[in-house]
């Protein structure tokens, strides 16, 4: 098993895409980057912990390879804003791949090199590649949010404006 690291706004949006995915054996939503140990909730969102919101999926590479989450990853984010992720604006609510390895390292770069390549985007891609560091987990609440709050989940998601950017931009 590995660790992959994706922060793309908000965490509770970042679960869904990774969890029916064969070879996925967990999505843990927390919190990396930043300077506060052991932060809560209460202290990422005031933006100044210098934490993302993130989520950390444990996979197995021979059957779900890293390159198939990274190609998971970019189609659920807008990842020319330097400042937030749809209706989520702050630090704790920026794109960026954490990398476990070397090989995820040249993996993220290549996914960041074709993506800006792909004409997608008129805007430089300001996702950062950053190596892990102490991954957090959130709250117990924030576990399979979606799930266990799916009325405010749906709610929350459709206001965000994430969906109509993806299809937008993604197509899908």
């Amino acid at each position: 098993m590995e660790k992959a690291t994706f922060a793309g706004g908000c965490f509770w949006c970042m679960v869904t895409p990774f969890e029916e995915q064969p070879g996925i054996h967990g999505i843990v939503s927390g919190f990396i980057g930043g300077t506060t140990v052991n932060p809560t909730y209460e202290e990422i969102k005031t933006g100044t912990t210098g934490h993302y919101e993130a989520v950390q999926i444990t996979f197995d590479p021979t059957i779900f390879p890293y390159e198939k989450l990274l190609e998971l990853y970019w189609p659920q984010i807008d990842p020319t804003d330097a400042d937030g992720q749809f209706q989520d604006r702050g630090p704790q609510y920026r794109t960026a791949i954490f990398y476990h390895n070397e090989a995820q390292l040249a993996a993220a770069l290549v996914s960041k090199e074709q993506v800006a390549a792909s004409g997608r985007f008129t805007d430089p891609i300001v996702t950062e590649i950053i190596p892990a560091v102490t991954f957090y987990e959130a709250e117990e609440y924030h576990q399979d949010y979606h799930h266990k709050n799916p009325k405010h989940y749906k709610e929350d998601r459709e206001q965000s404006g994430r969906d109509p950017f993806i299809a937008e931009h993604w197509g899908e």
